[in-house]
């Protein structure tokens, strides 16, 4: 049985607050600090799971530890917006792309990148990217920090 419309309370959202901020936590510690059991977290876990509230647990990569310094992302501009599923297919096959929006404005995608120097980058938009049929062009932002990066509840 799935819950569909699973109603989120208050004891949902302190479980999830806290898991946001390390999903690696214990479910007894998190129970500890919402005064609940530990199978009450065990259970409310699944049921905003089966809800698709919870789509999946990550973990957060520093990538300038791995070697990649340099995080950009690229407006793309595509011939029509037809090509969008067929470009799609195509980026997600290139690993260096981390993050794909199709959007409103000026770019029909944009997308996060992460390369190891600025040839790693310049490989990948010429040799990759610009290859890929439908994209008519890019436009490239470096990212010289990243201030902010955080889940909502």
């Amino acid at each position: 049985m799935k819950p569909h419309n699973y109603e989120v309370d208050n004891t949902d959202l302190k479980i999830l607050s806290i898991l946001i901020e390390d999903a690696k936590r214990p479910y007894t510690e998190v129970a500890r600090k919402v005064a609940v059991s530990q199978g009450t977290v065990h259970v409310r876990m699944n049921k905003m799971t089966e809800a698709g509230i919870i789509e999946k647990t990550t973990l957060k990569i520093n990538y300038a530890k791995l070697g990649y310094d340099i995080t950009a992302f690229i407006g793309i501009y595509l011939e029509k917006s037809a090509l969008y599923e067929s470009v799609l297919t195509k980026l997600k096959g290139i690993p260096e792309i981390t993050n794909i929006h199709y959007t409103t404005g000026n770019y029909s995608m944009f997308v996060k990148i992460h390369c190891r120097d600025t040839n790693h980058l310049k490989e990948v938009l010429h040799d990759k990217m610009q290859q890929v049929d439908g994209i008519e062009r890019t436009e490239t932002m470096i990212s010289l920090e990243e201030s902010l990066d955080r889940s909502i509840i």
